[in-house]
């Protein structure tokens, strides 16, 4: 077998068998196929795609290349849930709490921000002594105990991905359906967890900005779990604004708190309950009338809260913090930013908001830039809401006045005012299951 016969079948449109992906994907890992040739394989894949076996296959050859993950040491069904990314989504903080004091379990590997989205580690890594590093039988342990426990990615997990993914960054073969699909559920399989729930993002501050290709690929990384024998359901959501109000690290733990104590923006609020409810009908907990239900009365009976104090307090953190977000550190410096001029917001460039609270020092533009944790931005006014002239549209927070110059700049470009009032996104735009695509507009 010749990788060079391969990229051409594949560039020629035909089908590989498990064998010659299989060879692909290991001969890769271990150095045998170098970048070049590797390149033109996934230049092949982005134009001629890939038939719903091979994505199978190759997901699972790209799952097993590393560890996987053996859950079988925490009792009960664990559940898992990934996003596509957004601004504003602290989902995890809100939706894991709810899930596991409805007694399923959530074993939860997260990952790191880069770009404009924000990541979930770095949201907890704001929480004084949180530790995100611990070993598997201490993950196992924390998740018996309190129900739930989110840490960083640890271990030899998907090195085929992390290979593959450095090269389609340099190569432009990022935007393809089949190989994201890969990528996102290779981690979810290795991960180990009895079901997932996907939150894919639609909009300008999602990788999909249509909800066409939301749509395609939440039904191929559907597929992808039921046929590896995962119970797997994706739900549509919006990120045309950001959600919630609040964007950066320490902001967001307050604002996820907030809503565990009822007083969460009804956006954040909505979206959590249905996710987190569509974790509980997948662990078999019940209806998805019922399962809403649990999940709004885990919040008003403050048990949700409670697994979230848990959590914190079995990795090392300073739960006081949780129980009064005042104690959070502060930013040292506040802007405002007002209206210029009287009408509506229009519309809101979601990613150039994530991009100016990454100039505020709240996110990564390189692997490994640091970041300031009170750094970041609330919003005042979003898609939709009346403004006057001097209206404060948002606050920056950052540790640097200087900071606030490009940011301001940044965010001005992302927030359009017209005369003309325009109606809210739905949401919740779509479940999609094995059975196929149920249309929402909640």
């Amino acid at each position: 077998m010749r990788m060079y016969d391969l990229i051409a079948k594949k560039r020629d449109g035909m089908e590989l068998d498990a064998q010659e992906i299989a060879y692909i994907i290991r001969g890769y890992v271990k150095g045998d196929i170098p970048d070049y040739q590797m390149s033109a394989f996934l230049m092949a894949v982005y134009f001629r795609g890939m038939t719903e076996q091979e994505t199978l296959i190759m997901t699972n050859e790209v799952a097993k290349s590393g560890d996987m993950v053996d859950l079988s040491a925490i009792k009960g069904i664990k559940v898992d849930k990934h996003s596509t990314g957004g601004v504003g989504d602290k989902t995890t903080l809100i939706v894991a709490p709810i899930v596991a004091s409805c007694g399923v379990k959530v074993a939860k590997m997260s990952g790191r921000g880069l770009g404009h989205t924000g990541g979930t580690v770095d949201k907890l890594e704001s929480i004084p002594g949180y530790r995100t590093n611990l070993s598997q039988e201490e993950f196992f342990r924390v998740v018996n105990e309190t129900g739930l426990s989110v840490i960083g990615q640890s271990g030899n997990l998907t090195p085929a991905d992390k290979k593959m993914y450095a090269l389609r960054d340099v190569t432009a073969t990022v935007d393809n359906i089949p190989l994201i699909a890969v990528s996102i559920m290779s981690k979810k399989l290795a991960a180990g967890s009895d079901c997932i729930l996907l939150d894919v993002k639609t909009g300008s501050g999602a990788f999909m900005k249509t909800l066409d290709d939301s749509i395609a690929l939440a039904q191929e990384m559907v597929k992808i779990g039921e046929n590896a024998g995962r119970k797997t359901v994706a739900l549509i959501t919006d990120m045309d604004t950001p959600l919630g109000n609040y964007i950066g690290n320490s902001l967001e733990v307050i604002e996820a708190v907030d809503t565990l104590n009822g007083k969460g923006p009804e956006d954040l609020t909505t979206v959590c309950l249905h996710l987190a409810a569509n974790m509980m009908v997948l662990a078999g907990i019940g209806t998805l009338d019922a399962c809403l239900k649990k999940a709004q009365n885990a919040i008003e009976d403050k048990s949700a809260l409670q697994r979230l104090i848990a959590m914190v307090e079995a990795q090392g953190g300073d739960a006081s913090v949780i129980k009064d977000t005042e104690k959070f550190a502060k930013a040292r410096y506040m802007y405002e930013v007002k209206a210029l001029k009287d009408g509506y917001v229009t519309k809101m460039d979601t990613e150039k908001c994530g991009i100016a609270s990454v100039l505020l020092g709240a996110g990564r533009e390189k692997k490994d830039s640091p970041i300031d944790f009170s750094a970041g931005i609330v919003l005042h006014k979003k898609t939709g809401d009346a403004v006057k002239t001097g209206d404060v549209l948002a606050t920056l927070y950052a540790s640097d006045e200087k900071l606030f110059v490009a940011a301001e700049e940044e965010y001005r470009n992302a927030v359009t005012i017209e005369k003309t009032q325009v109606l809210r996104n739905p949401l919740i735009y779509a479940r999609i299951t094995k059975e196929g695509v149920e249309k929402n507009d909640i």
